[in-house]
């Protein structure tokens, strides 16, 4: 496979993964603390990369020159999560799937102010269509709500969320100096877990650890493994193979993989006219694709 082809792959596991999130995160939300949650998910994925970067590649010194970086990659994907989960409160997970799918062409507009990428017109129809399939999901297919723009308050947080997401694509093409992905990966995550433990120490501490229910330590330990740690080295290795753009179009596969989870947790299944805005997604990730060739 050459490096784009396994870009993609990365990018395909990527989404399957991310929309775990959505289903399992919106069961613990109110569960517990964003802050105090990611902050533990941040430090568990922490170890699960270091111990995989000092079993292959390493931790070289010359990783940690200008730690500033990491800072920076640290604290957008840090805000990400926290405003994930505050939108998870309130928003379901198919809605805000749908946020997520946003992205891309937020990315795209990113990807050309920070690394000058441009955007071909097939790729800007295909982020269109994605955009509007993603509205149509947001608003639950009905029309009215759509035309009069009335989005719910988890919704809104979480858009801002997608907003930092969108520009942590192409900040780590612009930072990397050549750092092995799996370190890369292990310095954002240190300096995302020192933030998050310095502005949330006060809902870590209020935190009854003991008396959390257990929906919220699988959901920790999925989003700690799979959520963070596979899903941050796949999308560090993707970003240095693709496009900005392409990278977040694998976003559009998201609702389709958060409908999946949700008929597998038995949570029911969306209308007809839901899933139409879904198709639209499908129909733009494969616009991207087909872009590629």
């Amino acid at each position: 496979m050459t490096a784009t082809s396994r870009g993609h792959l990365a990018m395909l596991l990527f989404s399957a993964l991310v929309a775990g999130s959505f289903s399992l995160g919106s069961l613990a939300a109110n569960e517990i603390a964003p802050t105090a949650l990611n902050a533990l998910r941040f430090l568990i994925a922490a170890i699960v990369i270091g111990a995989v970067a000092l079993a292959t590649t390493g931790l070289p010194r010359s990783a940690w020159q200008a730690p500033w970086r990491y800072l920076v990659l640290g604290g957008l994907f840090a805000a990400y999560f926290v405003l994930m989960f505050e939108g998870l409160k309130t928003a379901a997970p198919i809605s805000t799937a749908a946020v997520f799918t946003l992205t891309p062409l937020m990315s795209a507009g990113f990807g050309y102010v920070l690394l000058k990428q441009i955007t071909t017109r097939r790729m800007a129809l295909a982020l269109t269509i994605g955009a509007i399939g993603a509205l149509w999901v947001i608003f639950r297919a009905d029309w009215s709500a759509f035309l009069r723009f009335r989005v719910g308050q988890g919704e809104i947080y979480y858009f801002w969320g997608c907003v930092a997401h969108a520009i942590y694509t192409p900040m780590v093409r612009k930072l990397n100096r050549g750092e092995p992905a799996v370190v890369f990966t292990f310095g954002m995550l240190i300096a995302g877990l020192a933030g998050l433990t310095l502005y949330g120490w006060g809902d870590i501490r209020a935190t009854d650890w003991v008396s959390l229910p257990g929906i919220v330590w699988i959901t920790v330990f999925y989003l700690a493994i799979f959520a963070s740690a596979a899903t941050f080295v796949l999308l560090q290795f993707a970003t240095l193979n693709l496009p900005s753009a392409k990278v977040m179009a694998y976003t559009y596969l998201v609702p389709t993989w958060v409908i999946c989870w949700e008929i597998a947790l038995r949570h029911g299944t969306p209308t007809g006219y839901v899933l139409f805005g879904v198709a639209m997604t499908v129909v733009a990730l494969l616009l991207l694709l087909r872009n590629e060739h």
